[in-house]
């Protein structure tokens, strides 16, 4: 199993913890930001791929800022993806 610490940038939250086994989304959690949101949002990753997850996930916006909680988890697995 592997895990990934990301230190969020442009959000409300601050880091967000995965778990990953097998190209597989076990566990998502984020710190800080809007809590029903980022419950959801960790609670729906859960049993997805990872390269599914980057595919909904990724350019969503929070308002005006140009990312967002799940937009930021989409970057922190391309960034594990990546190092890999």
């Amino acid at each position: 199993m592997e895990h990934i610490s990301y230190k969020t940038q442009g959000t409300c939250s601050r880091q967000i913890d995965m778990d990953i086994e097998n190209g597989i989304i076990v566990d998502a959690k984020f710190t800080g930001g809007c809590s029903g949101n980022t419950q959801g949002v960790a609670a729906l990753v859960v049993g997805m791929t990872v390269e599914e997850a980057i595919k909904r996930l990724r350019g969503i916006h929070c308002g005006p800022r140009p990312t967002s909680c799940p937009d930021q988890l989409a970057r922190a697995l391309e960034e594990h993806l990546a190092n890999k």
